[in-house]
């Protein structure tokens, strides 16, 4: 191997990857929501991001996110144990990560109906992009 080649690999290990640029959160459940109208007519998917709240002893809403892509569904990442949702959200690169994960089929907006326990703007929300 020639000097230019070993100086191109030692680059490559300071150049951070894509995912090193995300931003990151933790959250303790993730839920993909399928969201119909009364006569079962899908009105919007949509990812919820739950934290445990002790006090209240139930999950509360902290985010919300529609799904717009395929690359918005959580996968399992078995050698970490948890549930990772990558995608762009507004510009940037985002990973949410959480111990556990469901999906639900409601008449209903759970989002919505959650605010009736913590109002919007009364939310963690998910971490603000660095500038």
């Amino acid at each position: 191997m020639n000097l230019s080649s070993w100086l191109g690999i030692a680059l490559l290990a300071f150049v951070p990857s894509t995912a090193d640029k995300a931003v990151r959160d933790s959250v303790d459940l993730i839920e993909v929501n399928h969201y119909h109208d009364p006569r079962g007519e899908e009105i919007l998917d949509q990812l919820i991001f739950y934290d445990w709240c002790r006090h209240t002893r139930r999950f509360q809403v902290r985010a919300w996110r529609l799904i717009k892509s395929d690359a918005q569904v959580p996968r399992r990442d078995h050698r970490l144990g948890v549930w990772v949702v990558r995608w762009h959200d507004e510009g940037l690169l985002r990973e949410v990560t959480a111990t556990s994960h469901r999906e639900t089929w409601t008449k209903h907006d759970p989002e919505l109906v959650e605010r009736d326990f913590l109002p919007q703007e009364q939310r963690l929300d998910l971490t603000a992009p660095h500038h």
